[in-house]
């Protein structure tokens, strides 16, 4: 599924090109927009994109200094000098001959519609020699016995591809580079298939953003290096179990180094020497500054030829990591069952959405349903009942109690009177 086109913004690029040519911050530009630094940045670098009001707010915006970037320019630019004037040299005057007309028609040349001679697009005459025009006034005679050539066929026009076709074109073309670069990152198959296979349906959920990208392989390259170097891949079960390392040595010793690296680091090492982007776009990209970027290189180059002395030369770590990509077999899914594997997750969480809303709709009638309308007072304190007689303690003993009780003394505690009582 597809979603509705919505205001069209410049490329990540130009975005930052804007800005930085306004003299402006990251923290400044979003402070104008509302929205955080890290907003911005991830903007900048093509890892998200504004939406709604912040995307209108945020074209309105750039749209601006693109304006002040052309004024500024118009402005810096130095006058034209004026052309020197040829010398006048005694020439014959020339035929009179009829121009074509790119524009509109000028008052001393002909009507270049009802003229065959001044159409731009039949041009000259068949049969008249190169550098020849014809004079005014006078018409072409047929050659005898010659048929008039057909017109030449139009050529056809560039079939109009449909969003399917162009996004199957887009993986065909990245993917199995793309896996190979995500393998360089993480040294996992699985995951680098993965990250790629993500990046291109989050690509297809948006495909009205991404189709009028600059450079969409960048686009979809930036998000699968995001998920690839994801913290959280480390607390999946599937990718707990390390992989089988590559069989060849040097290989092994190469994935290695590339490993010890940290994420910024290693990505900004794959960008430069094995992509083969420049300086600012791998800055751009991996959301740095340009001399962060380059400090980071540094510190990756110095890493890998510590542990490889045979690397230190870019060309051959370029050719290197070459070798180490391609010598893996990695393989990518086929594009429909990734165009459709990211319908079937943007459908299931669409569904899941709406399942939470109807029960948190169904909870809140539910509270609202069961919840008392009136006011119930608390229980009253207790108050004295009236007609029982009060509890009172043990007083002495009345005289009829007293003779009872030394008769019981007085009389035998055993015997058979005890087991048969008689009566008195």
């Amino acid at each position: 599924m597809t979603r509705s086109p919505a205001t069209p913004l410049p490329p990540p690029k130009a975005r930052r090109r804007l800005r930085e040519g306004a003299a402006l911050t990251q923290t400044q530009l979003a402070s104008r927009v509302n929205v955080t630094r890290a907003t911005i940045r991830a903007w900048e670098s093509g890892r998200t994109a504004p939406r709604g009001r912040k995307r209108e707010a945020y074209a309105r915006l750039l749209k601006t200094l693109a304006e002040e970037d052309a004024t500024r320019r118009t402005r810096s630019a130095p006058p034209p000098e004026p052309a020197p004037a040829p010398a006048p040299t005694p020439t014959p005057e020339p035929t009179p001959v009829l121009e074509r007309v790119s524009g509109p028609a000028s008052d001393t040349a002909s009507d270049p519609v009802s003229d065959p001679v001044s159409d731009p697009v039949s041009g000259p005459e068949k049969g008249s020699e190169p550098g020849s025009e014809p004079e005014p006034g006078s018409e072409p005679e047929p050659e005898s016995g010659s048929e008039p050539e057909p017109a030449p066929e139009p050529a056809p026009e560039h079939p109009v591809l449909t969003p399917a076709q162009a996004f199957d074109a887009l993986y065909e073309f990245s993917a199995p580079a793309l896996v190979r670069q995500a393998y360089l990152l993480t040294g996992r198959r699985e995951l680098a298939r993965e990250s790629v296979e993500r990046a291109f349906q989050t690509a297809w959920e948006r495909w009205p953003e991404v189709a009028r990208d600059r450079d969409p392989v960048g686009w979809v390259r930036a998000t699968a290096y995001e998920f690839a170097l994801s913290p959280w891949q480390r607390f999946r079960p599937r990718h707990r179990q390390p992989e089988p390392p590559p069989a060849d040595p040097g290989d092994r010793t190469l994935l290695n180094a590339l490993l010890r690296l940290g994420p910024q680091h290693r990505r900004t090492l794959v960008l430069y020497d094995g992509v083969g982007l420049d300086l600012p776009e791998t800055a751009a990209e991996t959301e740095a500054s340009t001399p962060a970027a380059a400090n980071r290189l540094l510190h990756a180059r110095e890493t890998v030829a510590g542990r490889l002395p045979a690397l230190a030369d870019s060309r051959v770590l370029h050719q290197r990591l070459t070798e180490l990509a391609s010598a893996e077999r990695l393989w990518a899914a086929k594009p429909t069952g990734v165009r459709k594997g990211g319908e079937r997750r943007a459908r299931f969480r669409t569904r899941a959405a709406i399942a939470f809303t109807v029960a948190l709709i169904g909870a809140t009638a539910l509270t609202v349903r069961t919840a008392p309308t009136h006011y119930e007072p608390a229980v009253s304190p207790g108050v004295a009942v009236r007609g029982v007689p009060p509890r009172v303690a043990p007083g002495s003993l009345s005289e009829a109690e007293r003779e009872l009780r030394q008769k019981l003394r007085d009389r035998l505690q055993d015997g058979p009177e005890r087991l048969e009582p008689r009566l008195e």
